[in-house]
């Protein structure tokens, strides 16, 4: 509008000098004033101009984004578990204090034996806790890392594993009864590895996802796109 102003003005005094000399004339070239006829193209190309430098500038912080390094949330194992589950493990029966840990009667069926005979099944806080699939769903989507044990779900050709079970102790669903389902994260791995030390701990990072797993090892609750893992005693 300013330009538009300028112009209009310049050309009233044109033309009120040319009435009386008739001598001069402006060369709209030379007095630096932009033909009306201009003005379209110009603020055309000004605003391709900008609609470039946000195009870039889109690209940059898009570029920017993309190489953010992720912070890994370190997780406890009960972390993963409802409150109210946690709070039926932590006060069992009275009869299974008298359970020896590892023995026949330490099992999900001999517990249900049990309260069957007791006249509870399917009532019981710490049966449901057992087998609880309840998850916490903000934890879905979370970068994490938490340490455990592996158990071999599967192997290829060379006996690389594959897939395994991430738990929270040694022995879980090998030697020992399973955790409740929402105490085992299901991880997946392309290229696998070799495992020559399954007894070991690892600390494991990698994309949380609230995903139930089954198979005839254990069922999980949690599913994990795993990014690194890594011995828990060794450095970073």
């Amino acid at each position: 509008m300013r330009i538009i102003a300028v112009y209009c003005t310049m050309m009233l005094l044109v033309g009120c000098e040319k009435s009386v000399t008739n001598k001069h004339s402006v060369d709209s070239k030379s007095s630096g004033v932009i033909q009306p006829k201009n003005l379209h193209a110009t603020k055309k190309a000004e605003l391709e101009g900008k609609a470039e430098q946000d195009v870039k500038a889109e690209q940059v912080l898009a570029t920017e984004k993309s190489t953010d390094v992720i912070i890994y949330q370190e997780i406890e194992w009960i972390e993963l578990m409802p409150e109210t589950d946690l709070e039926a493990l932590l006060n069992p029966p009275e009869y299974i204090l008298s359970v020896e840990e590892g023995t026949a009667e330490d099992s999900i069926d001999s517990i249900k034996t049990r309260e069957m005979d007791n006249g509870s099944v399917g009532q019981s806080d710490y049966e449901k806790a057992l087998i609880s699939t309840d998850i916490i769903e903000g934890m879905d989507g979370k970068y994490i890392e938490i340490p455990g044990y592996i158990v071999p779900v599967a192997f290829n050709d060379a006996q690389i594993v594959t897939s395994f079970f991430l738990v929270p102790y040694f022995g879980a669903c090998l030697h020992m009864p399973p955790p409740p389902p929402n105490q085992i994260i299901y991880i997946t791995i392309e290229d696998g590895f070799k495992l020559e030390y399954f007894y070991e701990p690892v600390i494991v990072s990698g994309k949380l996802s609230v995903s139930l797993f089954e198979d005839a090892i254990a069922s999980s609750a949690y599913t994990m796109t795993m990014d690194k893992m890594r011995f828990y005693y060794d450095s970073e």
